[in-house]
C-alpha cells in the first residue's frame, strides 16, 4: 500500500517549489511543485501564486499518479517501495513517457526489482535528472 505522506514528501523535495512558472530542465513551463503548465490552467507568466493554490494542484497531480498506476499494475501486488516510485515517475513524467518503459514495465510485473532499478538507470530520465534517477532506482532496488 502507497504511503501517500512519504511519497507527498519525497516528491515534494525532489521537485522544489515556486510561486511563478518556471522553466524546468526540458524548457517545459512550471509551477509549483513541478506541475506541468497547459494553456486550460490558466496560470499567468511572472505572477506569484497562493501556496494554497499551489498545494491543491500538487495534490491533483499526485492522486492522478496514483490512479494511473492503479490501472497499469494494482492487479500485480508490487511492493510498496515499487509502488511508490511507479507513482513519481507517473507524476514527473506522465503516462505517455512513463510506457517508453517497456522493459522496466515487464520487469516490475515478473516482480524483479534489481532490472527494474537498472533500467531506471539506462534511461534517459538518468541523463536529465541523475541525481533523482539514481534515488528512484536505489529505492527500487530495495523493493521486496
Amino acid at each position: 500500500m502507497i504511503n501517500k505522506n512519504r511519497l507527498s514528501r519525497r516528491i515534494k523535495k525532489h521537485e522544489g517549489f515556486s510561486k511563478k512558472i518556471y522553466l524546468d530542465q526540458l524548457g517545459n513551463p512550471t509551477i509549483g511543485y513541478g506541475h506541468l503548465v497547459r494553456k486550460k490552467d490558466k496560470i499567468i507568466e511572472n505572477k506569484n501564486y497562493s501556496k494554497t493554490f499551489l498545494i491543491k494542484i500538487f495534490e491533483k497531480d499526485l492522486n492522478k499518479a496514483i490512479k494511473q498506476y492503479e490501472k497499469l499494475f494494482i492487479k500485480h501486488n508490487l511492493s510498496p517501495k515499487a509502488e511508490e516510485v511507479i507513482v513519481e515517475m507517473l507524476f514527473q513524467l506522465g503516462i505517455n513517457k512513463f510506457l517508453k518503459f517497456k522493459k522496466m514495465i515487464k520487469a516490475l510485473k515478473n516482480k524483479d526489482y534489481n532490472k527494474a532499478a537498472k533500467e531506471i538507470l539506462s534511461s534517459k530520465l538518468h541523463k536529465q535528472v541523475p541525481t533523482r534517477a539514481k534515488a528512484l532506482s536505489g529505492l527500487m532496488k530495495k523493493a521486496k
